[in-house]
């Protein structure tokens, strides 16, 4: 709430009648205010006017609140006419609280300040206003405000002081984010009941539907959040790690989870081998590579992380003596260098290709089961370019 004069600061703050309840009851959260309001004589006015009284202060700021409101005489109204709702120390018999701008356009009759009630409900209070009224006192000063989300979902980690408010907490962060649906609250620790980072949860809000979509760094990934590991508060350290990598390398996630390196890595054409040994990201791992159709550059594997690492350079190795990408794609890239550089007499390798020596290799379709279509990129070396001409 702001912009509100002193005086009537009580106004708008919410009830205190809904202190230390369980459930949340919105009908506490509505009342009315006597206030004042600017009928205008023309909406073609209302932008004018509207300026006008923005400029003087006198104009009702509420945050998600309506300034302009259909005039409250059913017969103007019925015509389209709108009003400016005021400031509630201005009163529409005592010209005396008005402005000089806004008594001068009274004159002229451009607009007529009227009696004007202001509805507040449920929901112009914000998620804070709306725990202040409801948590007591000794709790206000740390109330619950940050979580993880997973698309739908919201993750809490209530501390215990909190929980008896569990429900009425989550029903309202619901209210408040029109993009939660679920709200959950951890009630183990990660790890705990599982070893591959999963976490013991209770639905407090909701439907139990944690099956979600989430895009981070352009790549879109679906998932069950109960099933696999995913902390939305990450996302800066995907990018940082993956910038990190260059085109044409060859890295390899030992514990890959749904992909959120290895996917925006592929993306890079950076070669991963992207291992989890969870069964259900291993599965999600392989969805997101298929999804964000970067299967020539990212291979998933379902390994223990020792065992991976000990085959990881092997594997890397051996696709790169056959000139793949990946077992599982076999693009052929060390042949259609070989292609290239019959043709021009220059070596080039797999990578950039903004970079000299480098060739930017990418399948265009599957032309036929036994006949592929690739498209190779390269800037023409100078020495090629101005060769002598025979």
């Amino acid at each position: 709430m702001e912009d509100v004069v002193p005086q009537d600061m009580n106004l708008f703050r919410a009830p205190a009648a809904a202190r230390a309840a369980k459930t949340l009851d919105r009908a506490l959260f509505a009342r009315t205010i006597p206030s004042a309001a600017v009928s205008v004589r023309e909406n073609k006015l209302l932008s004018k006017y509207r300026k006008e009284l923005e400029l003087t202060k006198e104009m009702f700021v509420l945050q998600n609140f309506q300034q302009v409101a259909p005039d409250p005489d059913p017969a103007l109204a019925a015509r389209g006419n709108k009003c400016l709702v005021l400031k509630t120390h201005i009163k529409p018999q005592e010209p005396s609280t008005w402005s000089r701008e806004l008594q001068e356009a009274s004159k002229r009759g451009d607009l007529k300040v009227i009696p004007f009630d202001i509805n507040i409900d449920y929901s112009l209070w914000s998620y804070v206003d709306v725990m202040r009224s409801i948590l007591p006192e000794e709790l206000q000063n740390e109330i619950p405000s940050g979580f993880n989300t997973a698309g739908h979902v919201a993750h809490l980690n209530l501390r215990d002081q909190y929980l008896p408010y569990k429900h009425i907490i989550a029903q309202v962060i619901i209210d408040k984010n029109p993009g939660i649906k679920t709200v959950i609250n951890k009630v183990d620790n990660v790890g705990t009941a599982s070893e591959f980072r999963t976490f013991a949860y209770e639905v407090l809000a909701g439907p139990d539907d944690l099956l979600v979509d989430v895009s981070e760094a352009g790549c879109h990934f679906r998932f069950d959040y109960a099933k696999v590991y995913w902390n939305s508060k990450l996302g800066t350290e995907h990018q940082r790690v993956t910038a990190l990598f260059r085109p044409g390398e060859v890295v390899a996630d030992v514990m890959a989870g749904i992909g959120p390196f290895a996917v925006p890595a592929g993306k890079k054409h950076v070669f991963v081998w992207a291992n989890d040994k969870n069964p259900e990201s291993y599965r999600c791992l392989a969805d997101s590579i298929q999804r964000n159709k970067v299967g020539a550059f990212v291979r998933a594997f379902n390994d223990d992380g020792h065992s991976f690492i000990r085959r990881a350079c092997d594997e890397v190795l051996a696709a790169s003596r056959r000139g793949e990408a990946a077992a599982d794609d076999a693009t052929p890239l060390d042949d259609i260098c070989d292609r290239i550089e019959r043709e021009i007499g220059v070596r080039l390798v797999p990578g950039d290709a903004e970079v000299d020596g480098q060739v930017s290799i990418h399948e265009v379709r599957d032309v036929a089961p036994a006949k592929r279509m690739f498209c190779a990129s390269f800037r023409v070396p100078p020495s090629v370019a101005f060769a002598p001409r025979s």
